[in-house]
């Protein structure tokens, strides 16, 4: 009796030897910070009654640096209503220059970007590999716009010239280097045709959610097909959705993610549909795609189920070395978690995992994997709010203003909702809807930017005490070589305290959004990287080898790393 009491304690003190690091991790601490910083903007989304289904979407965020000073800048897209937009529309975004110190600038008005609608979603990138980051807006009645930096703190309306005026419902956007000529390309999701002549409005449509009277859509509507644009490489872009065999029947697109899934060094194109079916286009390697969405368990729940995906990303949770992917969705339904295997097919992990039991009630839309405790695992934030506000007054388990949620990654594949002991910013309850993650106050980690419907922005600062240690990458390709200046399409191994992780360098993700492009990894209690090696978008690689932590570093294709 007493040897086997001994050897279940000994058993107990293993388990916590196992479980204290992660346990005793540093709490994760969020600030909201948007007022003292000097974000503002008073986001439109559509009138309050929310009659149409145009009213209740929102819009995404990018962090990038627009003027090449290191500090993250921001960019909020901003909605109209139906009447305004009648009329031109309101500014369709806000441009905020990070000063340093944890202030911003609005800097909208002398920047040039002046053009006026009803915006959705943004990416970014250096399309034309001038060493400046150029600007993509998607836009609710078109066209969507394209503006090049000019380098000089100013950006040009180029939207004409370069072919890329889509004037449908665009959503998500995202740019890749599909076709390898170091040149990134544009795929864009559209979503429905939206008439409100033809479209019935809340009370006199039928449309019924769990019995109350809602706007209608998307199901019942008439969807529009996504457009790839291949980049020429003389500052314009060709139509080639047929030609690639980009084929859409019409389905509800918003989240949009270039992604090597299968980490052949060619990326793939994921995409979050509403109420149909994901698409997974595989890259053939030869300026064509085939959509395999369904045979490789990504298309569908689980159970067989279309799901109203929203928000998009992809990371390696269970540092297995292969991307997984995340997409969130409606109420009364739960945040989908596809492990990838390595061997052509997903499986639904959001049970397993224990994202799953955090959803119901929840509306989820920017989704990110992101290692916020710097603990070497990347745990995921979800931003939500509902888009009926009439849920409020029917007991139907759920309601219109939502907090956002942090599931803490355990490092076993599972996932612990630690919201309620995070507090803080997370609490605050908004109709949230994009978000963008970056280390905007260069602190060594991840903030996160939350677009809220018809309020202003949460700025989530990322106050969690100091003690685990991190690296930050700024990736520049060589285009010389027929990498993207931006080394978008990037694949990135960090190997430090016996442990390798993966990190993709993407444009465009979560909803709408995009994220700070440099490659962020937390290293838990490793003071030192043992290797770091790259895989450059047009296939090279390199490895460099003893690199100390707790610095930002440039890394130049072919040129290895240098402190920043």
């Amino acid at each position: 009796m007493k040897d086997r009491l001994l050897a279940s304690i000994v058993l107990l003190a293993i388990a916590l030897c196992v479980v204290s690091p992660r346990a005793a991790d540093l709490a994760i601490k969020f600030v909201d910070v948007a007022a003292q910083a000097g974000i503002t903007l008073l986001n439109v989304c559509g009138g309050p009654d929310k009659a149409y289904i145009v009213d209740e979407v929102g819009s995404g965020a990018a962090w990038f640096d627009y003027d090449n000073d290191g500090d993250q800048d921001l960019l909020i897209v901003n909605g109209s209503t139906r009447d305004r937009v009648k009329q031109g529309g309101d500014p369709l975004v806000a441009l905020y220059r990070n000063d340093g110190g944890g202030r911003f600038t609005d800097v909208t008005a002398r920047s040039g970007l002046s053009r006026r609608g009803w915006g959705m979603g943004t990416c970014v990138a250096d399309y034309d590999n001038d060493g400046f980051d150029d600007v993509y807006v998607t836009t609710v009645l078109g066209p969507n716009v394209l503006y090049r930096n000019n380098g000089n703190g100013t950006f040009t309306d180029v939207t004409r010239e370069a072919g890329v005026g889509d004037t449908r419902w665009s959503t998500g956007c995202a740019f890749g280097d599909y076709d390898r000529d170091g040149y990134v390309d544009l795929y864009v999701a559209n979503y429905v045709k939206f008439d409100e002549r033809t479209i019935p409005r809340r009370g006199d449509s039928g449309c019924e959610f769990m019995t109350v009277k809602v706007s209608c859509g998307p199901k019942g509507l008439v969807g529009e097909p996504d457009v790839l644009y291949r980049n020429n490489g003389r500052g314009g872009f060709t139509d080639v959705t047929a030609a690639a065999g980009i084929k859409d029947p019409g389905y509800y697109g918003f989240g949009v993610l270039f992604t090597d899934v299968d980490g052949d060094g060619w990326p793939d194109i994921f995409v979050a549909n509403d109420s149909t079916p994901n698409f997974l286009f595989h890259n053939n390697r030869n300026a064509t795609f085939s959509e395999v969405g369904l045979e490789q368990g990504v298309a569908l729940s689980g159970d067989g189920r279309e799901q109203a995906g929203m928000g998009v990303d992809a990371g390696d949770y269970n540092g297995d070395g292969r991307l997984d992917l995340i997409v969130t969705h409606f109420s009364h339904d739960y945040t989908t978690v596809y492990e990838n295997s390595g061997r052509g097919f997903f499986t639904d992990a959001s049970h397993a995992t224990g994202i799953a039991r955090g959803a119901g009630r929840y509306l989820g839309w920017g989704v990110g994997f992101v290692d916020f405790a710097n603990s070497g695992l990347l745990d995921v934030f979800v931003s939500n709010g509902h888009i009926y506000p009439e849920v409020d007054a029917h007991g139907i388990g759920t309601k219109y203003l939502q907090r956002k949620q942090l599931f803490q990654n355990l490092g076993n594949k599972r996932f612990e909702d630690v919201t309620e002991r995070v507090g803080g910013g997370l609490l605050l309850e908004k109709s949230s809807r994009g978000a963008a993650f970056g280390d905007y106050d260069n602190d060594g980690d991840i903030d996160v930017l939350v677009v809220n419907l018809d309020d202003r922005p949460s700025l989530l600062r990322n106050d969690t005490p100091a003690g685990n240690h991190w690296i930050t990458i700024a990736l520049e390709g060589d285009p010389s070589r027929k990498s993207n200046r931006d080394a978008i399409g990037s694949h990135v191994r960090v190997t430090a305290g016996g442990k390798t992780q993966l990190v993709e360098v993407r444009s465009g993700g979560s909803y709408l959004s995009h994220n700070d492009r440099r490659v962020h990894v937390g290293l838990g209690s490793a003071a030192n990287v043992d290797r770091v090696q790259i895989r450059w978008p047009d296939g090279f690689e390199e490895t460099v080898s003893g690199v100390a932590a707790d610095r930002f570093y440039v890394a130049r294709e072919g040129k290895g790393l240098s402190a920043r």
